[in-house]
């Protein structure tokens, strides 16, 4: 504990910073022995010993008037896939082949194997196309 003396004023460091840091923690971040200790602080607080944290944290919240928001979800977008016919997947497979064949020329090894799987699975498209 560090007492500083600046004129008129006396300033105890160490307290302020404790209590700095109990406001900005959350609640749910902090311990059971941390809410306990903030429960009993409540004037109306029975049997605060024997909650869970969970039970903790809703009593405080109602105590302080904090309401309980859910974490925000965010939508994802639908995307529609675009079926192609078997012959519009046949002349990307040749596209693809030549962007292949162009990729061997420079030596690119990432280019060629992307291009190899997408290849493979067109052609996965295409046997279940006939299938079908």
């Amino acid at each position: 504990m560090k007492i500083r003396n600046y004129g008129r004023r006396i300033m105890v460091e160490e307290t302020k910073k404790k209590e700095h840091k109990k406001e900005e923690k959350s609640l749910e971040k902090m311990t059971v022995k941390e809410l306990r200790a903030i429960a009993m602080e409540i004037p109306r607080a029975v049997a605060v010993h024997d909650m869970k944290k969970a039970e903790l944290i809703a009593f405080i919240k109602e105590a302080r008037g904090i309401k309980d928001e859910g974490p925000v979800k965010i939508k994802k977008k639908v995307v529609a896939k675009i079926k192609l016919s078997k012959s519009e997947i046949k002349g990307k497979i040749k596209q693809l082949k030549e962007e292949k064949k162009a990729a061997h020329a420079s030596k690119n090894r990432k280019k060629i194997d992307f291009l190899r799987r997408r290849i493979s699975h067109l052609k996965k498209q295409t046997r279940k196309f006939a299938a079908a």
